[in-house]
């Protein structure tokens, strides 16, 4: 994958972060990069003093740093910054926000040396990742002690964690590779931690498995309709056009495509078919999983623009003029992010709903009580619903935003910052629930939709049943629960059930 001076996509982002993808800088961004350094370096000579070249930092940028300093002011910099705590963030996360640095950089308006930016290449096609940990970010002037961290590994200090996983120290894994540490020059300090790349690459990674999981929320919910004797007349194209949304079209037209040639659904669907008023979590799927998709369409876009943006302060620009600027502030993306937890929670939310109903016989339509082979006996599928009740009840703690808060830190000099790291990092865990919440409502809609026989499921959920039952049996006496829960849930955060499905129906929206 090619690190130009434009934009990276999305897909871009995933290919390296997640899919691990060799980068490269082209030509062009080395050429803007050595550019802007010039500029750096005639302002480092200038008698004149510069912040970020010739100052300190924050709240001690009034003090000018003599030449015979600089070096050690970069590298203090980078120390004291690297202040992280907690558990370490996922590879994925770090690999994100070390590429996204790198795209920045290759912008040319950042002022770093050019091998400098090609150490963070070597970094990823190294598959080193710097340890960086959960707390330290307040996501304004960037997301500073993340990005630090990894500008530590850079100089070749910290820890790193190899392709495998070992912890190494960070000197003797670039030995290994045939990196050398970068000593820093003026003002490439202030550019390797002044971004909001772990929050966007968080919340790139987050739309990505959304994508997925909106799709899969649509299965779900179809499995649903068909196994509680719910009609499909609702999800008609010409119903739905009468609120146009698009979200709630494609909604629509998943769970019409998902549900064709049903044989149970097919079984209620004449004349005497009194199933016109189904409970609203089985009526409304499309509207709040439609809904959930507009949310994640305008963070898309807000990611697109961030994604093209050149994020340091201060900036080197085309004429050559250094400017201080307040790009850094992460409130764009901290607020999608907290929308995007307000959606996921709701998602999980009604998926819940339309699993209770499978296990209350005063709503099931003829299915034993909790699903179970021998009702009192057996609690069937009785506490899966409580697993997924808590998950739901933490979706909509994690919903409470961020972005609202702010915490005064550098002698009020930052006095208002954006929290969007925190936006990203409990939108992460909602999307991991929001996972669990659709993998036991199709682990249980299935096992009901068995216990349909003789009557036939449709041809796409027919296939999600198959795979499922290649993991986990049938209906019968009560089994150790807990690992059939995490099977489906693999099936889900893998795209088997979604994959299955769309060799059926061919690609969902």
């Amino acid at each position: 994958m090619t690190v130009g001076v434009g934009p990276l996509s999305a897909a871009d982002v995933v290919a390296v972060a997640r899919y691990r993808a060799p980068v490269r800088i082209d030509g062009q961004a080395l050429e803007e990069i050595a550019k802007s350094r010039a500029a750096i370096e005639a302002l480092a000579h200038a008698d004149t003093p510069h912040y970020g070249v010739s100052t300190g930092f924050g709240a001690l940028a009034t003090r000018h740093i003599a030449p015979e300093l600089r070096a050690q002011l970069q590298r203090s910099l980078i120390r004291s910054h690297a202040a992280g705590s907690g558990p370490e963030v996922e590879t994925e996360v770090i690999r994100a926000l070390a590429l996204l640095r790198l795209s920045t950089l290759a912008t040319g308006r950042t002022g770093v040396k050019v091998e400098t930016a090609q150490a963070y290449a070597g970094l990823l096609n190294a598959q080193l990742t710097p340890v960086v940990h959960e707390y330290g970010s307040l996501g304004c002037s960037g997301d500073l002690a993340p990005l630090s961290h990894v500008a530590l590994a850079v100089m070749g200090e910290g820890k790193v964690r190899d392709a495998d996983g070992n912890l190494l120290d960070t000197a003797d894994a670039l030995k290994k590779h045939g990196l050398k540490p970068v000593v820093l020059a003026e003002k490439e300090g202030l550019a390797l931690i002044n971004g909001t790349d772990g929050m966007l690459g968080m919340l790139v990674l987050a739309l990505a498995d959304l994508d997925r999981l909106l799709k899969t929320a649509d299965i779900a919910a179809a499995m649903s309709v068909e196994g509680q004797l719910a009609t499909d007349r609702v999800f008609a194209a010409d119903l739905q056009a009468l609120r146009p949304y698009p979200g709630q079209a494609d909604s629509a037209a998943n769970l019409r495509a998902v549900l064709s040639d049903s044989g149970i659904v097919a079984s209620h669907r004449g004349p005497d078919c009194n199933r016109v008023q189904d409970a609203y979590s089985l009526r409304c799927s499309p509207q709040v999983h439609g809904a959930a998709r507009a949310t994640a369409t305008h963070a898309a876009s807000v990611a697109g623009y961030e994604l093209s943006a050149a994020i340091d302060n201060p900036v080197v620009l085309p004429d050559g003029r250094v400017e201080s600027n307040g790009n850094f502030h992460g409130a764009p993306v901290g607020y999608v992010l907290d929308f995007l937890a307000i959606a996921v929670a709701d998602v999980a939310s009604i998926s819940e709903r339309r699993t209770d109903r499978f296990l209350d016989v005063a709503r099931n339509h003829g299915l034993n009580a909790f699903l179970a082979d021998d009702p009192g006996v057996d609690s069937g599928h009785m506490i899966a619903q409580y697993t997924q009740a808590a998950i739901v009840s933490e979706l909509k703690r994690l919903a409470v935003p961020a972005s609202v808060d702010s915490i005064p830190s550098s002698a009020m000099q930052e006095d208002h910052v954006s929290m969007g790291w925190a936006a990203a990092r409990k939108l992460r865990k909602s999307i991991d629930g929001l996972q669990r919440v659709l993998a036991v409502e199709i682990l249980t809609a299935a096992r009901a939709l068995d216990m349909r026989a003789p009557l036939e499921p449709s041809p796409a959920t027919g296939a999600v049943l198959s795979k499922l039952r290649e993991h986990v049996e049938g209906p019968g006496t009560d089994r150790y629960l807990a690992p059939e829960i995490e099977h489906s849930v693999q099936l889900v955060a893998d795209g088997t059930y979604l994959s299955a499905v769309e060799a059926v129906t061919g690609p969902l929206s």
